[in-house]
Parts: structure tokens; sequence; C-alpha cells
């Protein structure tokens, strides 16, 4: 099992050597970072530069980068929203925009995969999104295979990726060979993870795993909601079983925020991976 984490731990704070050097005394491999732009710069010069100066002298992968949901570095408005299933060409482009800036870190630290959201949270079902959809996923692919990255597209709760819309979208567009970040909260708000899990296990090349109280997307820490993790940690096992786990745990649901807490999570995963099945 790869030990990966999300800086989504620390969104509430700059990303910096400080925090980096945490992540890797905890004996993480490798690391997701989240693109807001209060947390990491991706705009910024000098941020760019330390954070590339940090792996280049470090044992830790860059993993992924999740890609921005907002243009403002200060909160997320309605205008600065970012989505590649906006309708408007003009909104569209800002935010394939935004995003290939975040994919230009490529350039300086190489990662393997961009994680996108197609729509929003609670987005309602549209045809026509997905065709918006498939032209900012066709521009955007080509944007990052020359950076020699590859784009997941994670389900989210809403209506345009669901895991079976999902599949529905790749059956009505000709990305037949796009694969998925998949979410274990996101999974369960949408109703049953293992059934999920069993729609998509063909398609995932990366997985964030956080855990719900079943009523919002809480992301709280495996064994802090509903989802059955003695169950699912081993379908997970034997469906992806070379993919990186990426915990992507909400810092303020827990007491202490640190890396070493949930570096501790995959001992018990691989604990539950060796118990005998009946």
């Amino acid at each position: 099992m790869q030990r990966a984490i999300s800086t989504y731990l620390f969104r509430h704070a700059v990303l910096g050597v400080h925090l980096l050097d945490q992540i890797a005394a905890a004996g993480i491999e490798q690391v997701e970072i989240y693109c807001e732009r209060t947390h990491f710069d991706y705009t910024n010069p000098n941020h760019v530069r330390e954070i590339a100066g940090w792996f280049s002298d470090s044992r830790v992968r860059l993993h992924s980068l999740h890609a921005p949901l907002s243009r403002d570095p200060q909160e997320t408005t309605h205008h600065a929203v970012v989505s590649i299933a906006f309708l408007e060409r003009q909104r569209r482009q800002e935010s394939m925009d935004e995003i290939k800036r975040a994919i230009e870190l490529a350039e300086q630290v190489p990662f393997r995969y961009l994680v996108v959201h197609m729509g929003v949270p609670g987005e309602e079902f549209d045809l026509r999104k997905f065709d918006a959809a498939l032209t900012s996923l066709e521009h955007l692919c080509l944007f990052a295979g020359q950076r020699g990255v590859e784009i997941l597209v994670e389900n989210i709760p809403n209506d345009l990726s669901s895991p079976a819309r999902l599949l529905e979208f790749f059956r009505h567009t000709h990305l037949r060979e796009m694969k998925i970040c998949f979410d274990t909260g996101h999974a369960q708000l949408d109703g049953d993870v293992p059934e999920a899990l069993s729609l998509l296990k063909s398609r995932i090349a990366a997985v964030h795993l956080h855990d719900t109280g079943g009523a919002w997307d809480d992301h709280r820490a495996p064994f802090e909601g509903v989802i059955p993790w003695n169950d699912l940690i081993p379908k997970l096992a034997r469906a992806v079983p070379d993919t990186a786990w990426v915990r992507e745990v909400r810092g303020e649901e827990l007491k202490d925020p640190k890396p070493e807490q949930l570096a501790r999570l995959f001992d018990r995963f691989e604990a539950i991976k060796s118990e005998p099945r009946a």
C-alpha cells in the first residue's frame, strides 16, 4: 500500500517547508497538493519555487494535484467558481485557464495526476454539460499530457459525477480511456461505497480515502463515520492494489491534525487487509 496524504489536511494554512517536513517525518511516501491559492498559490513564482525545491531534495514524491475549485484567492464567490462543465463558454475558458496555471507546476516538479471535478456539488444533470465537460477535458488532457500529467475525473456528490453518471459520460463521449479518482466519502453520500467501487473499479487510477457522517461531505478520518471500512478495505485492495490511497481528511475534524495521526491509519488498514476472510 502506497502511503499518501493530501495537503487538504492543512488547507487553512500556507503550504511551506515546515508542513512538508512534518509529512516526511511521518513516513508518508507521496503527497497530493490541494490547489487553493490561500494554501498553495500556484500563481506565485516564489511559492512554486519553494515547493518545487523541497520536493527536489526529498524522497517524498509529488503524486498529484487537486485542481482548483475557485479563482478567488480569498474565498469562493459565484463568479470565481471553477468548473469544466459551465455552459457559458467564457466561464468555462476562465476555469480551464485557472486549471492550466496549476498544471504548469509540472514544469518545475513532476507529478503524475491532476484530479478534477465535473461540475460543482449538487449540480443538476444536463446533457449539454457533458458536451461542455468533454470540450474542457479534451483541451486540458492535451495541455497536461505535454507536461507528463494525466487528468483524473473524481466522483463527487452531484448529478453529473455519480458513479453511474460517470460511466454514462464515458459512453457518451470518446474519452473511453480516461481514468477516475475514486472518492470513498463521496461514494457513500451517493448511496453505497462497495457498489460504487464495483461499478468503477476498472477505471480507478487513484483513491481518496475519507469518511462521512452521512449527512454532508465532512471529510472525516476513516473509522470516524458510517463507511464500513472492515468490508471496504479488502475489496479496495483486490480491486486497485497498485494505486495510491490518498488520505483526504479535513484538518478541523481532527483533535490533532498532524500527518503522523493519519499515518497510523496505514498500519490499521494493513492489519485489516491481512485478516483472513470467511
